[in-house]
C-alpha cells in the first residue's frame, strides 16, 4: 500500500486506499478521456461562409463566348478572390461520450500514476488560516517535485487556495472540477485531507454499482421477513376449496345425464321481403308466402300469311297509244260476232 507525505504540518504519512492509487495504467483509456474533455473544452464556433452567403455575384461577369476568357458565371466561385469557402468549418459541438465505468477507470490510472512515481504529496490546509503566497512558495521549494503542479482543495479552504493560485506554474482546482488531463498534465499532485477524500470516492470501483446492490439486499431482506403462519393460513382454504370443488363438479354430471335431451324444434322457413323484416321486428311469425299467380293460357296466333300472294294485274304501259272512239266500236262488234259465232 502506498503512503503519501503531509506538507505544512507535523512530519507524517497518510496510506492511500488501494483501490483509487493502486490500479494498472492502462494508457489507451487514460487517451480516450483525456482527448473526450479536450473535445467538450471546444466552444465549436469557427464558421466560414460558402458561395450562397457571400453578397454579390448575382450578375454574370462577361458573356460566355468571345472574350477569349474563360468562362466565369459568378465572381464569388470558390476559385475566385473574395469568394465562397468550400468544406469550411461551421458551427458545432465536438463532444462525444465516454461510459461512467470508462472515466473512473482512468481516473484510478492516473492517481495510481503518481502514487506509484511519489508525486503526490498531502496538503495540511490548517497551516494556511491566512494566505500567503511566499509560505506556499516555500513550501514547494522544500518538497522539491518539478513544476507544473496542480493542487486540489474543497472551496471552504480558500486560504490555501488564494496563496497558491499566483505561483508560476501551479493550479489551484477543487475536487469536482479536476479531470483526467488535468491530473496527468500535472508533474506533481498536491490535495488536502479533505480533497483526497473527495477524489478517492470518485475513483472507487463500482460505487455507484455498490449502492444499488446494497439498496436491492434491503429491499429482499424486508420482502423475505414475512411470517409463516400467513403463508399456512393462505394455503389451507385453498386446499379446501379443491374437494369441495370436485364434490360439487361429480354430483352436477348424473343430473346432467338423467334430464332428457329435447329434441330440436324445426325451424321456420326463411321468408323474403318487407314482410319478414316486420315479422322478425315485432316478433310474431312471418306470414305464409303468397301462391304465385297462373299462367295465362296462350293465345292462339293468327295463321300466317301465305308464302304465295297472288301477282297484281299488269297495267298498260305507258307506251300504249290511245284508240280512238270508232275504233273502239269496231273492236266491241268484233268480239261480239265472235261470241255468237261460237254459240
Amino acid at each position: 500500500m502506498a503512503d503519501a507525505p503531509v506538507l505544512g504540518g507535523a512530519k507524517r504519512s497518510v496510506k492511500l486506499d488501494v483501490d483509487a492509487f493502486g490500479a494498472r495504467f492502462n494508457g489507451p483509456l487514460v487517451h480516450e478521456s483525456v482527448r473526450a474533455e479536450f473535445a467538450a473544452r471546444r466552444r465549436g464556433s469557427a464558421s466560414t461562409k460558402t458561395r450562397g452567403l457571400v453578397s454579390g455575384g448575382g450578375a454574370k461577369p462577361w458573356r460566355q463566348k468571345g472574350t477569349g476568357r474563360a468562362r466565369a458565371g459568378s465572381s464569388r466561385s470558390p476559385v475566385w478572390t473574395g469568394g465562397g469557402t468550400v468544406f469550411g468549418p461551421h458551427p458545432r459541438s465536438y463532444t462525444f461520450k465516454v461510459n461512467r465505468k470508462e472515466r473512473r477507470a482512468a481516473l484510478r490510472s492516473a492517481l495510481s500514476l503518481h502514487a506509484e512515481r511519489g508525486s503526490l504529496a498531502i496538503l495540511d490546509a490548517s497551516a494556511f488560516s491566512e494566505p500567503s503566497t511566499r509560505a506556499a512558495a516555500k513550501l514547494l521549494g522544500d518538497w522539491g517535485q518539478p513544476r507544473a503542479t496542480l493542487v486540489v482543495v474543497t472551496a471552504q479552504e480558500r486560504g490555501a487556495a488564494l496563496s497558491f493560485r499566483n505561483i508560476e506554474r501551479v493550479a489551484v482546482l477543487e475536487p469536482s472540477s479536476v479531470g483526467i488531463a488535468d491530473i496527468i498534465g500535472a508533474a506533481s499532485l498536491l490535495c488536502s485531507d479533505a480533497a483526497l477524500e473527495s477524489l478517492t470516492a470518485r475513483a472507487a470501483p463500482d460505487a455507484a454499482a455498490s449502492a444499488a446492490s446494497s439498496s436491492r439486499a434491503e429491499k429482499a431482506t424486508a420482502t423475505s421477513a414475512v411470517p409463516a403462519s400467513t403463508d399456512v393460513a393462505a394455503e389451507q382454504p385453498a386446499a379446501e376449496a379443491k374437494p369441495k370443488a370436485k364434490a360439487a363438479s361429480a354430483s352436477a354430471k348424473p343430473a346432467a345425464s338423467a334430464t332428457a335431451v329435447a329434441p330440436p324444434t324445426p325451424k321456420a322457413a326463411p321468408t323474403r321481403g318487407r314482410a319478414a323484416v316486420k315479422a322478425a321486428g315485432s316478433g310474431s311469425e312471418p306470414p305464409a308466402a303468397r301462391p304465385k299467380a297462373a299462367a295465362k293460357p296462350a293465345t292462339a296466333k293468327p295463321a300466317a300469311k301465305s308464302a304465295t300472294k297472288p301477282k297484281p294485274a299488269t297495267k298498260p304501259t305507258a307506251t300504249a297509244t290511245k284508240r280512238s272512239p270508232a275504233k273502239v266500236q269496231k273492236d266491241a262488234g268484233s268480239d261480239a260476232e265472235g261470241v255468237d259465232s261460237k254459240d
